[in-house]
């Protein structure tokens, strides 16, 4: 009996996942069951991906910035990386508030339902904002004031301190670049080495993936609100979930034209990443296998792969930025607000540099929608009627944000080269077997 590919038993693994949430949870203690000993695996499986986020960061960008020949090739791919990166979030943000404001989907939402769900969700709400409230406080330097860590160590504990490992991680490699090879060569290898062990420890995780996100779905689906509260965001859900779609559209024109490639060949290569992302929520944990099926299956050279999808998976949020977007004017439309083109225009502005401070773990966005809605003049109250919805399009927005991604590096590697013929044509050839 031939064996599945990885996406296949990604996608059995979500679907039988949800119907046993389902299930359980038509039972009192079904729910209890669910979240004491299920959930518990999905957990373990995304610590197990974030377990090596930081060190595949740490090796692969000391890795892809010392093997460039010289300094100018490093601006020349960061600035194409960057400008790419800035060009799709606008994009997402535009589409965002165009939908939107088509289908206008905050005018549907009645008096009583706005107040069940403002009592409902109160208590989340405040969280996110006490939260948005310190940033909301810093300086207008502070981002760049925290790219720079005081201590590498304490930065690397915490992966919300991406931008922290990632400054290090290019900062050291430039040094190396500006050493003679003989004295780099030693350190050189040592992280090459562990740049190939960390891409072997993926190989391994990836045999629990089905598993994994079959707890994670079974959880999310036991710990859903009321089906009443999902009805009354259904036109919320549909006009965030066009607005995804089109952005995805919008990745794939891109693909077709500048690399060539078909589209199929795309979708096919990134499929078990996009899945991954769906399950985790979180840009980071899957960012592991982001590069292990962009470098292997998509065929980008690891000199931009280990710069461009690290880089993004902590500052390209278009899918982030987008959600933020049709948020901001649906919490308006709810409250019975007008928002100018001024106002409209302030939200691309700030839904952009919002989603660039937004980190890679799951429920992010939702403190940055916080500083979008007051920047607006948005009741930031309006946070909880959007609660209850949150999570599944967490998990929509987030595939959203690591197919920009491999997007981008594949755009980068044409215009530098490095773009050549997939290593590993069979999808699981590189998994070991059972």
């Amino acid at each position: 009996m031939p064996k599945l590919a990885l996406h296949w038993r990604i996608l059995l693994g979500m679907f039988l996942g949800v119907s046993f949430g389902l299930i359980f949870s038509q039972y009192g203690w079904g729910k209890v069951f669910v979240i004491d000993w299920i959930k518990p695996f999905g957990t373990i499986f995304i610590n197990a991906l974030k377990l090596i986020a930081v060190p595949l960061i740490l090796a692969s960008l000391v890795k892809g910035v010392s093997d460039l020949k010289n300094i100018a090739q490093l601006s020349s791919m960061g600035g194409r990386t960057i400008g790419l990166y800035l060009l799709t979030t606008l994009t997402a943000v535009t589409i965002g508030l165009g939908v939107v404001n088509l289908i206008k989907p905050g005018n549907t939402i009645s008096d009583e339902t706005r107040s069940e769900l403002l009592s409902a969700y109160a208590s989340d709400a405040a969280a996110k904002q006490s939260v948005a409230a310190v940033q909301k406080e810093a300086g207008p330097l502070q981002a760049l004031v925290d790219l720079v860590p005081s201590n590498i160590f304490a930065a690397m504990q915490d992966n919300g301190n991406m931008l922290q490992v990632i400054f290090f991680a290019i900062f050291f490699g430039i040094g190396l670049v500006l050493i003679p090879k003989k004295k780099s060569k030693p350190v050189k290898d040592f992280f090459d080495a562990l740049n190939e062990v960390i891409l072997k420890l993926i190989d391994l995780i990836m045999l629990a993936a089905p598993y994994g996100v079959f707890a994670l779905l079974a959880a999310l689906i036991a710990e859903s609100p009321s089906a009443d509260l999902f009805k009354a965001l259904g036109l919320y859900t549909l006009t965030v979930l066009l607005g995804l779609v089109l952005m995805i559209l919008f990745y794939l024109i891109l693909v077709r034209l500048i690399t060539g490639k078909k589209i199929g060949f795309f979708l096919k290569g990134i499929s078990p990443a996009q899945l991954l992302a769906f399950s985790t929520s979180s840009s980071a944990a899957t960012l592991p296998v982001t590069m292990e099926r962009v470098q292997e299956h998509l065929g980008v050279e690891e000199e931009v792969t280990s710069f461009v999808l690290p880089i993004g998976a902590t500052i390209n949020m278009d899918g982030t930025s987008l959600y933020q977007a049709v948020a901001a004017v649906f919490i308006a439309q709810a409250f019975g607000m007008e928002l100018s083109l001024g106002a409209q225009l302030g939200i691309i502005a700030t839904a952009t540099l919002a989603s660039i401070g937004s980190a890679a773990v799951p429920g992010a966005g939702m403190v940055m929608l916080v500083i979008v809605l007051a920047q607006a003049g948005i009741p930031e109250a309006g946070l909880a009627l959007i609660f209850a919805v949150d999570r599944p399009l967490d998990m929509c927005r987030t595939t959203v944000n690591v197919t920009g991604d491999a997007s981008v590096s594949m755009l980068v590697a044409k215009w530098l080269g490095k773009l050549g013929k997939p290593k590993v044509k069979n999808w699981d050839d590189n998994y070991p077997k059972k």
